[in-house]
Order: C-alpha cells, then structure tokens, then sequence
C-alpha cells in the first residue's frame, strides 16, 4: 500500500555520473548563434551553473564519466542526451544517478544529488529552443578540480589500501577473498562516515567494455575490521567475531556512507581491513586495481549515544523470476523488537529489479517511508536527513516491496528469455534493504520525537511521516516497564 504526498522538491546538487558510453551519440555541433533574447534559458546564465554543481565532479577530464561536460562547445554537442538522461528522474539511466521518488514518502536525504523540476524543465527549453550560449560573461567561475580521488563526504582522516591486484581482460568473473590489510592506528577511534573509491590504470578515454562496469574490476567487496590475533583465521566473518566492527559493502556506483552522529561504528587501533567476499570481473582490458578506504573520524573523546540495530529485512534464498514478465513483486517483512531509528535505506536488487519500496505497519496504518528506483549499474545508499529519520517503535512491521522487470524494456537483463532465481550473479537475484538503524530505549525514542516536534513546531494537525507516535500523548514509562523493555542491546561494534 503507497500514500502519494506533495512532492518536496530540495535543490540539492552534488557530483553526478552519466551512464554509459553506449547510451550517448554525440549531435552535430551548430555554428555560432545570436545572443538569445532577455529571459530566454542559455547556457552560460541557466545550464552551466546545473552542469557545474552536478556533474563536472566527473564529466571533466581525467574523470571517470564518459565525456567532458566544462565548456558549451562540448556540452552542446550531447545537449539531447543531457534532456534525455535528466528527465528519466528516478528510473534506471537517469542522471544524476538518484532514484528517489518525489511524490511518496520522506524527501530530505543527505548528500542528494538531483534536480529540481524547476532545473530539469530549464534544461529541456534551452535544448528546444536549440542549446543558445548567450553571454560569456554570465558564466559562473569555473571549477577548480584536483585530478586525484574525489572524496564526496570530505578529506578522510586516514586512508587503507588494499592490495593491488591484476584481472585479465578475457578472464571470468572471480568470486574470494582477499589479503588483509592492518590499518595503521594506535588508538581506538569512532567513524562519522567512510568511503571507497577504486583506483586503477583504466584510461577514462578508452571506452573498453561500455558499460559502468568497464570503469573497474571491482564489483562488490563485503568487508569488516578486526584485530587478528596469533593463530586467528584472517578471513573469518564479523560475524564470527564479536568485537568485530562490519560495515557497509562496497559496490560500483556507491555513495558515501555517512552514519548517525549519535551512532558512530568504532575502529579499534591495531585492526586489520579483512574481507572473505570479494568478487572481480573483466573491464575489458587487462587491468590493475587497488581499493582506497577512506575513514572520517569524530573528535578524540566522542561516545555515541546509541547501539546499532540489527538489520533482517529481505530474501536472498527463494526468489523466483518469471521470464519475459514484468512488474513482478517480491516482499519481506520484519518485526522490530526494539525502539528504532532508521539512518539509510539501501536497497539491493540485482538485474532485473528496477523499483523498491520501504512501508512502516503500526497497528491499522500503513505508510510508505520512501520509494526508490533502482538501476544495477548505480547502486545507491540514502541517508535521511537529521530530523527525517524514521522514529518506530518496537513492534511496528517493516515491509519492503520489490518491484521486477525481466522483459526486453530492462536493458541491465542480458537474455530476459530466463527465468532467474537467487543467486550471487549479477544476471541471479537478491532482494534486501542493507540499510543502517540505531536501536533505541522507550526514554530515548521519547527525547527524540519531543526534538523533533519542537524542531518543527508540530501541532495535532500535522503529520510527520516516519514518526507515527509523535503526535500522540504517550506517558512516561513506568519503572517496572521500563527494566523489562530497555533490556542491554547488541554490543556496540
């Protein structure tokens, strides 16, 4: 069940990456034009402060996208794709490459990337009415770049490379595990957020495999940190390991991870970066790479306040894909048994998934907290904004609701002929929200809706989504309710 809702619509700019090479043809290039008239959209006042703001991070030289996009003689020539790409919005293909729906559900993330409508209409008049410079001179001051990695949430404080590795260009893919790395850290420290980019010997001008995948070699890498002691396996799990710290799994496409500043994961000194599921695959080239890990650390002296929240949402055993089908749909659910504060929600589908939806059940009322596309080439994680994450009380149901495409109009399916059921390929299937949660206690999800309330001087009138007991007289628990339900969380990792 979906509840529609005034789309909110931020303008919110950050880099962007366009698709692949292969959904480009360049337009012939106009000769010079008159200047447009007053009020009409031209590059220089209109599109290139769009363009600057939220796609030159990687549409320049020496950046990973497939053309430069910094002067008007280049991006007029690719101005029908521009409208073509940013008016997809929130489906695969679209750029920026951010799928969250604006008329549905909570619409204020961290770290958003994509257009207004207002940005998205400017875009298509000034193409229809034929890319116009107009004056130089209401060109915004360029960018200035530093052709080394681009950290998106910031200059980490320290930074881990993995070790290099080698894949062929005709070899197949490679699913296993990979050397440790020992992290360089003498004291225990809390991480706000962390970040990993692929560095490789890849020549962004050739265009080698023309998908997003011919960029790098690394596809995915799940990962934890520990301190490997003498005669310790150092490819166990986290989960094997209770002072183990997990934390979000690498893949292509992804965002930044930015964590709740009230719950920081902790870096132990003497750790070791540990990863037993790494899986490469060809560029299209032979190919070095290596993983740079980026931590951004809180001041020396921070606590966080709270425990993470375990995550069981999803179904990666018993999924089963009809053939040449569409809209088919899959489900999970999962009660909460603790207070909760929802901080990302990620979905993870694989190539035929093309849509999800995260529902809050509470008693009779059923609400969509956010819907988002998908496309498998960009794998995104969203970050609510601080005073937008979901406040649920346990008990509440969380549901989630994949929606499948396995027919020719889904370009990521190789051969939509194929029934598909789980699996770890990409052409297999998953379906699971690998977002992150803080639990909270019955005193604590109290403070929390009381600052939210008075954050935005909500009255009996409003509604909050997310949140279906701010509005609600509730009283304070009483002590026996209390010890019962505070009882010690998962330890803190």
């Amino acid at each position: 069940m979906t509840h529609r809702s005034t789309a909110v619509t931020d303008i919110c700019r950050a880099l962007a990456v366009f698709g692949t090479a292969a959904f480009f043809a360049p337009q012939a290039p106009l000769g010079a034009q008159e200047s447009p008239a007053r009020g009409e959209v031209t590059f220089s006042r209109d599109v290139a402060p769009i363009l600057q703001r939220s796609c030159q991070g990687c549409h320049r030289p020496a950046g990973v996208a497939p053309m430069s996009l910094m002067t008007y003689q280049e991006v007029r020539r690719w101005s029908s794709r521009i409208r073509e790409k940013t008016g997809i919005r929130d489906r695969a293909g679209a750029m920026p490459p951010w799928y969250v729906e604006k008329d549905i559900g909570i619409q204020h993330y961290k770290n958003d990337p994509s257009l207004s409508d207002a940005e998205v209409a400017a875009i298509a008049a000034w193409v229809e009415n034929g890319a116009p410079e107009g004056d130089p001179a209401d060109l915004p001051e360029p960018r200035v770049f530093n052709d080394e990695v681009t950290w998106t949430a910031g200059e980490p404080d320290l930074i881990v490379e993995t070790e290099e590795i080698y894949k062929e260009a005709g070899s197949p893919d490679w699913w296993g595990e990979i050397q440790s790395v020992p992290i360089p850290l003498g004291e225990d420290r809390y991480v706000s957020s962390v970040e990993i980019r692929e560095v490789n010997d890849i020549d962004p001008t050739d265009t080698g495999r023309e998908t997003v995948g011919g960029r790098y070699v690394f596809h995915h890498m799940i990962w934890s940190t520990r301190v490997i002691a003498a005669g310790d396996d150092p490819t166990a799990s986290d989960f094997e390991d209770p002072q183990a710290t997990g934390w979000p799994v690498h893949e292509v496409g992804r965002n930044a991870d930015i964590f709740d500043p009230e719950g920081a994961r902790l870096l132990r000194a003497g750790s070791s970066v540990v990863s037993n599921s790494v899986h490469l695959h060809s560029s299209g080239r032979d190919t070095r790479a290596k993983l740079l890990i980026g931590f951004r650390f809180h001041p020396v002296g921070y606590e966080p306040k709270y425990p993470r929240a375990p995550v069981a949402l999803g179904n990666a055993m018993d999924i089963d894909i009809e053939a040449m089908t569409d809209q088919q749909e899959l489900h999970a659910y999962e009660v909460l048994e603790r207070n909760t504060k929802i901080i990302t929600f990620e979905p993870h589908l694989h190539a035929p998934g093309e849509r999800m939806c995260l529902e809050a059940i509470w008693g009779y009322n059923v609400e969509t907290l956010s819907c988002v596309g998908y496309d498998h080439n960009w794998v995104r994680g969203y970050a609510y904004e601080d005073g937008y994450q979901p406040l649920l009380p346990k008990g509440t149901v969380l549901h989630i609701v994949g929606y499948m495409n396995n027919t020719p109009t889904n370009a990521n399916v190789p051969d939509p002929r194929n029934w598909s059921g789980s699996g770890n390929r990409s052409v297999s299937n998953m379906f699971i929200d690998l977002g992150m949660r803080v639990a909270l206690t019955d005193e604590q999800l109290l403070e929390e809706m009381q600052a939210r309330i008075e954050r935005f001087d909500l009255t009996k009138n409003d509604h909050v989504i997310g949140c279906p007991l701010c509005l609600h007289s509730i009283p304070a628990p009483s002590p026996v309710l209390e010890s019962a339900s505070n009882q010690p969380a998962d330890n803190q990792r």
